[in-house]
């Protein structure tokens, strides 16, 4: 085999394990979750996370600090991208199912061309258009389970669908922002100091507005695991795998692949949690998928 094919070959590899993990990680964040409160599993989660990320960074030789402006600019990313998004994420799984978190981050694609279409002036195909529709629709068929005379009756969801649905065009944002740095920085450098900075605001949460440390002891052999895995697995090395495939892969090759989270996800909170796999819920995640699809085809 040739060094191409066998490159390529482990980028593939790669990119499936950080899918698998990421799809994943919504199970094992309710798993923590019955044992600790939101705060204190991303808190744990990202001080795992910095750690291992730290080091696959200092092994490769990239570890260096970043300039006074860049470290604003990332601070402003781990704020954006690890500690709202998290907490919302976080505080959302108490009360929003796995699968139904799953399948509305997947709309995110969705907001983001919004957003380069309201922010960025990028011209907007038709398809995306219709695209933007079909997937808002699968969105309301999620968070509604297929009642949508709970929707007309302003019953929308739990508060955890909607903190998860909050935290969809929070990550557009954070993806927009992120495009200047991912074109001047190695992407798992910037990763790691986005990490860190993200954790040390989150410290500030853990210590002043949560349980507080006490809240660790609480944690049994099932919830540390649940914890390692999304510290370890979801936040160290699934984003150096995810960042080592795209150099590999080209990007409509690496974001088809994405359309496989939410399946996982589906799919192992049915057999760990024993959600149930709802023909509506099913039906909303495939518009959301489709929508997708058609904007990311233009």
């Amino acid at each position: 085999m040739s060094g191409s094919g066998t490159a390529r070959r482990s980028a593939i590899v790669k990119a499936l394990f950080a899918i698998a993990v990421w799809g994943a990680s919504f199970i094992a964040t309710k798993i923590a979750l019955a044992e600790a409160a939101p705060v204190t599993v991303v808190w744990l989660r990202f001080a795992m996370g910095v750690t291992v990320l730290g080091a696959i960074v200092a092994w490769r030789r990239q570890l260096t600090l970043p300039s006074a402006s860049d470290l604003a600019y990332l601070t402003l990313l781990g704020c954006l991208g690890i500690t709202l998004h998290q907490w919302l994420q976080s505080n959302g799984l108490v009360t929003s199912q796995a699968s139904t978190t799953a399948w509305i981050v997947a709309s995110a694609p969705v907001f983001m061309a919004v957003l380069g279409w309201l922010v960025l002036s990028e011209r907007v195909h038709p398809l995306a258009v219709a695209g933007m529709a079909v997937a808002a629709l699968g969105v309301l068929t999620v968070v509604s389970r297929g009642d949508f005379a709970a929707l007309a009756a302003h019953r929308f969801g739990t508060r955890g669908d909607l903190l998860i649905l909050a935290s969809a065009p929070n990550w557009a944002v954070f993806s927009v922002l992120s495009r200047r740095g991912l074109r001047r920085f190695p992407a798992a450098w910037m990763m790691f100091w986005v990490m860190t900075t993200g954790w040390l605001l989150t410290s500030a949460l853990f210590l002043l507005t949560g349980p507080g440390p006490a809240d660790i002891g609480r944690l049994t052999g099932r919830g540390w695991a649940a914890v390692a895995f999304l510290g370890v697995c979801c936040s160290g090395l699934a984003y150096a795998f995810w960042f080592d495939a795209l150099r590999e892969l080209p990007s409509s090759q690496a974001g088809a692949l994405l359309y496989l989270e939410p399946l996982v996800t589906v799919a192992v909170a049915a057999a760990l949690l024993g959600e149930p796999i709802a023909l509506a819920t099913l039906a909303g995640g495939v518009a959301i998928l489709l929508g997708v699809w058609m904007i990311e085809r233009r």
